[in-house]
């Protein structure tokens, strides 16, 4: 017995549904969050955080940094930020001596674990940053030196 045409029949009318649904905006947007160009374009771990709008970082021992001692290739460095601390807002990635400093921007749902890892490229040796943003308005930090022995940005 043969299920392809009623499969066929039941794709199409779904996909018609869909589209109808779509047609009239009841389908949920996708999840879009407010591009802050000045923050990724700035120059400079002070200049990124003053665009976003924070307060000087704490550092902190709750804030933990995954990142190499050595990057082989400033092409694709791994960077990691996590932490166990309740309430926190946002994650950010930040290398120094970038061209821009901000890599990366996360905002934390509260009901996940604030833990994220990325792939970045490091124009050169530099001290990178993981940067939390609490929901009572600290601004806790952790940072690490990666010394780059090949190339990334613009190199």
């Amino acid at each position: 017995m043969c299920t392809c045409p009623v499969r066929r029949e039941l794709l199409g009318r779904s996909a018609a549904v869909a589209g109808l649904l779509a047609g009239l905006g009841l389908l949920p947007a996708p999840a879009q969050a407010a591009w802050n160009e000045a923050a990724f374009a700035a120059i400079g771990i002070d200049a990124a955080l003053a665009a976003l709008g924070l307060a000087a970082p704490v550092e902190s021992a709750d804030i933990r940094l995954s990142a190499p001692d050595i990057a082989e290739n400033g092409a694709a460095v791994s960077l990691g930020c996590a932490t166990r601390l309740e309430g926190v807002r946002r994650l950010l990635l930040l290398v120094e001596r970038n061209p821009t400093a901000l890599c990366a921007l996360f905002e934390v749902d509260p009901a996940l674990e604030p833990d994220v890892v990325i792939r970045t490229r490091m124009a050169e040796s530099s001290p990178v940053w993981a940067v939390a943003l609490m929901h009572d308005g600290r601004v806790l930090f952790a940072r690490k030196a990666v010394q780059v022995t090949l190339g990334g940005c613009g190199g």
